[in-house]
């Protein structure tokens, strides 16, 4: 393999690494409702209709874990926790913003 070949070759792996990380099913609901402000698992929730608790927790676990998002627990009565965007989510948002515009060309609402 040329240097040429190795290079996409490394180009493909990221690509394909990202593309499984922000295209798992509800990320991409889960990211979009934090970035538009909702930042406690049940706003969040709410936000991401047909998502059950544990794919939730599951989903959040994992962004954490990647680094896309930051679990914060706010010292009040009741506990509560809040999940808000770091550099690396927020590097995103144009992504997002495009995905969202192309769907609006080309996904059709269901009837």
């Amino acid at each position: 393999m040329d240097r040429h070949e190795e290079e996409a070759h490394r180009v493909c792996t990221r690509f394909h690494a990202a593309i499984e990380l922000i295209g798992t099913r509800w990320t991409g609901a889960i990211l979009r409702a934090v970035f538009t402000g909702h930042h406690r698992y049940a706003l969040i929730k709410a936000a991401v209709p047909g998502i059950s608790d544990t794919m939730l927790a599951q989903r959040l676990r994992t962004l954490e874990e990647e680094g896309l998002l930051e679990k914060r627990v706010l010292t009040a009565t009741p506990l509560q926790v809040e999940y808000h965007l770091t550099a690396k989510s927020q590097d995103l948002e144009p992504v997002l913003d495009a995905v969202i515009t192309w769907s609006h060309k080309w996904i059709p609402l269901p009837s």
